[in-house]
């Protein structure tokens, strides 16, 4: 068998995403190459062939690459993926977006967001917010996968020696093109990578109360989330949203505040090793799935647990 593992990255260096999707094409067994798709990005591919378990680096360097604008990746992956059994894509906004273009390009189906590899042709993935784990055995000649990365532990990003080849092949589909962005900057960590998570919900009432958040993570070096409710009220940036429709993560701790526990934010986080859950309703779903649970006023408790670290 060969696996197809394609990268995320910045050009310069790779996402911890792709270390996670490494080791889901490790437990499928067989031969393991990855993809660098990018501009000027010959430091990620160094970096990719660094990654234990990686026979082999593929490097397209393009401009046409530069942004990895899904409409001009998946011509690529689709270009040469067939040769491969397996095609692995993190189950990040940008892996969700190329990945079922280039099944449908090679005529498969994507498989999305797998959490167990039982077989190469059988992954568990769940469905219906995570209340059922479905397993799916597919029969494709080409397997089409996202990983949900907070499933598998992410392999060595050291202890790889891979040969790197340059790819000449260069596909602009002509019909998209990137006209900029906007990132926010921040100095707690990612939230999908940061090993503590404190999210707050409708409860924190307005953005504004955020702040006694941000004053938590930042002696806790805790990234800083919340859920749906908050978001679309506009508290806080869609990018903070943790769910199902959000970011998946699986801290070792997570502190939900405010949070009443729908199943859409559950979704997004009940993987998490500690769950603490601070809430004035004591019927609040969060609680079920809470390793520790405060019934109290969050304006009264995350002051004082702010004073006490």
């Amino acid at each position: 068998m060969s696996i197809l593992v394609i990268a995320e990255h910045d050009n310069a260096s790779l996402n911890g995403a792709t270390l996670n999707v490494v080791a889901a094409a490790k437990a499928i067994g067989g031969d393991i190459e990855v993809l660098v798709a990018g501009s000027d990005c010959a430091a990620a591919g160094d970096a990719a062939a660094k990654v234990d378990g990686v026979s082999k680096v593929l490097v397209a360097d393009n401009a046409a690459y530069g942004h990895q604008l899904a409409e001009n990746v998946s011509l690529l992956v689709a270009e040469i993926g067939k040769n491969y059994t397996h095609i692995l894509f993190p189950a990040t906004s940008n892996g969700k977006n190329i990945a079922p273009r280039a099944a449908a390009l090679l005529d498969v189906q994507a498989i999305s967001d797998i959490i167990s590899v039982e077989s190469a042709d059988t992954f568990k993935r769940p469905i219906y917010a995570g209340n059922v784990i479905a397993t799916v055995q597919s029969s494709d000649a080409v397997k089409v996968l996202t990983v949900r990365g907070t499933a598998f532990d992410g392999v060595a990003a050291e202890g790889g020696s891979a040969a790197v080849e340059a790819l000449a092949s260069v596909d602009d589909a002509g019909i998209s093109a990137f006209v900029g962005e906007e990132l926010a900057k921040s100095d707690r960590p990612d939230l999908t990578a940061a090993s503590i998570v404190i999210s707050g919900g409708r409860g924190m009432q307005n953005g504004d109360n955020f702040e006694m958040l941000y004053k938590v993570a930042d002696k806790l070096g805790a990234a800083v989330g919340a859920s749906r409710a908050a978001v679309d009220a506009g508290f806080v940036p869609n990018d903070m949203q943790v769910g199902q429709t959000g970011k998946i993560v699986a801290p070792d701790l997570y502190v939900a505040v405010g949070i009443s526990g729908a199943i859409q934010h559950l979704a997004g986080m009940k993987d998490s090793k500690v769950i603490v859950a601070i809430n004035k309703d004591e019927e609040a779903p969060i609680f079920q799935v809470a390793d520790y649970g405060l019934v109290a006023d969050l304006f009264d408790a995350i002051p004082e647990l702010e004073n006490s670290i």
